[in-house]
């Protein structure tokens, strides 16, 4: 049975994805213009790490199966509900996951990189493209290989992993 396309889905993912792309992008170059080369890096690693782990998450939504969660949760594990909502909403977890916060991060990742690897030709009083092009090379790099690893975990530990999340989610009692 194919599902129809919710348009009031898609403006509120599209509204939430120009909020967190806003709010990552400010909070990145504020950060970044207060600080040395090695907390730029810092920083630029964290939005990396970030859009990996979320990555991971939409990866681990999508590819787990209910049936444990039903029987977890008729135990009353600790975050087994929460997970099972996830579940039964994995094309909008995984959106919020994979889309909002993943692809965010990559692309405010980007932004750092561009603006780390100008602040690094200021200090070495350089204006090197090759400097630019090492820089966002390695931030690709990076960023790829770790969602490889990430999908990889995912798919392997799916079941861990969401119930890590909503064990997180109960945690901080988030309904989802």
């Amino acid at each position: 049975m194919k599902k129809k396309i919710n348009l009031r889905w898609v403006a509120r993912i599209v509204l939430i994805s120009v909020v967190v792309s806003v709010v990552f992008t400010f909070a990145s170059s504020e950060a970044l213009e207060r600080t040395g080369n090695i907390i730029a890096l810092v920083i630029l690693l964290v939005f990396i790490g970030v859009g990996v782990m979320f990555d991971m998450i939409g990866a681990a939504v999508i590819s787990a199966q209910e049936a444990p969660f039903h029987s977890m949760a008729s135990r009353r594990e600790r975050g087994a509900p929460e997970a099972l909502k996830l579940l039964k909403n994995a094309e909008k977890a995984s959106s919020y996951c994979n889309d909002v916060v993943g692809d965010v991060s990559g692309i405010v990742s980007g932004a750092t990189a561009a603006l780390i690897a100008q602040k690094l030709s200021a200090s070495l009083n350089t204006e090197s493209v090759l400097l630019s092009l090492l820089v966002s090379g390695v931030v690709a790099g990076l960023t790829i290989g770790g969602k490889a690893i990430g999908k990889t975990r995912a798919i392997n530990n799916s079941t861990a992993i969401v119930l890590r999340v909503g064990r997180f989610l109960n945690f901080f009692h988030i309904k989802k």
